[in-house]
């Protein structure tokens, strides 16, 4: 589902406008941004958490060059299902993802 997937669908299953999904949905990914930029998890009840993960510094390998390199410690974004939420997915089988997936490579 892409952001526009995502606009119509809000603004079909409830009473609000296409422009109001969108300044909404715009204003939520904005505020997700924002606290994780602070170092800020946010927390969906029932949904999960988008939380600030750290990386550790390793080595890795420049393949061009073929040397090794030092990658330093960095923090990345990442997502947490809720426990309800990863039980509504625990019916899903390989079919209906490979079935979604050849719909949209086209």
């Amino acid at each position: 589902m892409r952001k526009l997937d995502l606009i119509n669908h809000i603004a079909d299953t409830t009473t609000l406008s296409k422009i109001d999904t969108i300044i909404f949905l715009d204003a939520l990914v904005n505020a997700v941004e924002d606290s994780l930029s602070r170092g800020e998890n946010v927390h969906l009840r029932g949904f999960g958490s988008f939380i600030v993960k750290k990386r550790n510094a390793k080595k890795g390998r420049d393949i061009q060059n073929n040397r090794m390199i030092d990658i330093p410690a960095h923090y990345i974004p990442s997502f947490k299902a809720s426990q309800e939420f990863a039980e509504k997915l625990e019916g899903l089988s390989d079919e209906a993802v490979a079935k979604y997936a050849r719909k949209n490579s086209k």
